[in-house]
């Protein structure tokens, strides 16, 4: 896969993380296949990963993602200001961020339990087929590791990045990229090229470089 090698050729020491971070990006494109949808959630520097993931999931990222002749039509036909439209959206796969529902998670927080803010949001949210991306550099975050127990409960896969060994979370991860640093900042420095080389696979595989009007 270009993209993992590309990614193993600028960051040699992620060569063992190599058939997980494939065998992520398997299951992600399994699950957007069949119209499923990715959450992600994280604490403190991988709250701001799930949001960065999500903004590289949700529009292009080095391609223009343009829609189809078919859909210019369809916006036209709905809006005057469709060409507009057509000439500004960009093909999204679905990913949601569980990090920046403040009011959902201070509410809950106060009225109910902290420890369950995502667990809570994956409830609501997920689906059979869908993906729960679980960061947590420790791989201990008991936040996260409930979230991936009712993701599973809900018949959801779960990938879970961490720092070395792994830590608790992998007893419910479906696919664990565990980094091989043990620093909470040397974890985050790997953990983002990781991502956006997940990233880059799965904009290869649905979307075409689109030219022209």
């Amino acid at each position: 896969m270009k993209e993992v090698n590309e990614l193993l050729q600028r960051y040699p020491i992620l060569s063992e993380c190599c058939a997980q971070i494939e065998a992520a990006i398997a299951l992600l494109t399994e699950c957007y296949r069949n119209g499923g949808k990715v959450l992600v959630c994280g604490n403190g520097g991988s709250a701001s990963d799930a949001l960065h993931i999500v903004g590289e999931l949700m529009k292009g990222f080095v391609k223009r993602r343009r829609l189809s002749l078919e859909m210019k039509e369809t916006l036209c036909g709905f809006s005057e200001k469709g060409e507009f439209l057509y000439k500004n959206l960009q093909g999204a796969l679905p990913a949601i961020s569980l990090v920046n529902e403040v009011a959902l998670q201070t509410a809950y927080a106060n009225d109910v339990a902290p420890v369950l803010n995502f667990a809570q949001q994956v409830w609501g949210q997920g689906n059979a087929g869908d993906v729960l991306i679980g960061i947590t550099t420790s791989g201990n975050s008991e936040n996260v590791i409930y979230a991936s127990q009712v993701a599973h409960a809900k018949g959801m896969r779960v990938i879970a990045l961490t720092g070395y060994g792994g830590g608790k979370i992998q007893a419910c991860a479906d696919v664990l990229i565990a980094v091989p640093e043990r620093e909470t900042y040397k974890i985050q420095e790997l953990h983002l090229p990781v991502y956006h080389a997940i990233c880059l696979a799965l904009e290869d595989t649905f979307f075409e470089d689109r030219t022209g009007v």
